[in-house]
C-alpha cells in the first residue's frame, strides 16, 4: 500500500514538473487580448496563441528576413489591406509592433480565412504563411486535399503548418482554465 501512495505521489510531482516546464516552452502572455479578439472574430483563443507561438514566440519587436512583423509576423501589405477591412484608422509599420493592434488584426485576418477555407485549420494555417492565393492554386490544380498537411508544397509552409498544431495541443493542454475564460466563438 505504501509502494502505491509512493508511486502516485512521484507521479504527481512528476506531472507537476512536466507542467511548468512546459509551460516555459509554451508561454503565454497577452492572454486577454487573445480572448478579446479571439470573441470578436470568432476564432479559437488557443489557434491565436499557437500562431503567435510560433511565430514571434511572443516578442512583438520580431522582423523576418521576408519583413513580416510583430507577434503574428504580419507582412506590412496584409496588414494594411486586413487594418482596412476592419475599419481601423491608418496604421503605420512601426504600429504592427504593438501587440493590441498585431493581435486584433493578425486573428482577423485569421479568422477570414477560416472562413475562406471551411474553417479547415489546415488549410487556413497554410494561408497564413504560405498565402490564401497559392493554397487556392493548390487546392483547384489537385495538388493538395483538406488536412492533408503532408501535401503541401512549401516545405516551410508545411513545417508551420505541423508546428502550430502540435503548439495548439500543448496550448489547450497547458492552458484550457485560462484561455476559456468568455470563449463566445
Amino acid at each position: 500500500m505504501v509502494v502505491i501512495f509512493v508511486i502516485i505521489i512521484g507521479v504527481l510531482a512528476l506531472y507537476n514538473n512536466l507542467s511548468w516546464f512546459m509551460k516555459y516552452i509554451y508561454p503565454l502572455k497577452y492572454e486577454q487580448t487573445i480572448i478579446r479578439y479571439s470573441n470578436e472574430y470568432g476564432v479559437d483563443p488557443f489557434l491565436v496563441a499557437s500562431v503567435i507561438k510560433v511565430e514571434s514566440n511572443f516578442s512583438p519587436d520580431v522582423i523576418s528576413g521576408q519583413g513580416a512583423i510583430g507577434l503574428m509576423q504580419l507582412m506590412p501589405k496584409t496588414a494594411f489591406w486586413a487594418a482596412e477591412e476592419i475599419g481601423m484608422q491608418e496604421i503605420q509599420i512601426e504600429d504592427l509592433r504593438n501587440p493590441y493592434i498585431n493581435i486584433k488584426i493578425g486573428t482577423w485576418y485569421l479568422s477570414s480565412l477560416l472562413e475562406e477555407f471551411n474553417e479547415d485549420i489546415t488549410l487556413s494555417l497554410a494561408a497564413y504563411n504560405g498565402g490564401r492565393g497559392n493554397v487556392s492554386k493548390w487546392i483547384e490544380s489537385g495538388m493538395l486535399d483538406k488536412n492533408k498537411e503532408e501535401e503541401i508544397p512549401f516545405l516551410e509552409t508545411r513545417n508551420f503548418v505541423a508546428r502550430v498544431r502540435k503548439s495548439y495541443i500543448w496550448y489547450k493542454r497547458l492552458y484550457k482554465d485560462k484561455l476559456n475564460k468568455n470563449i463566445q466563438y
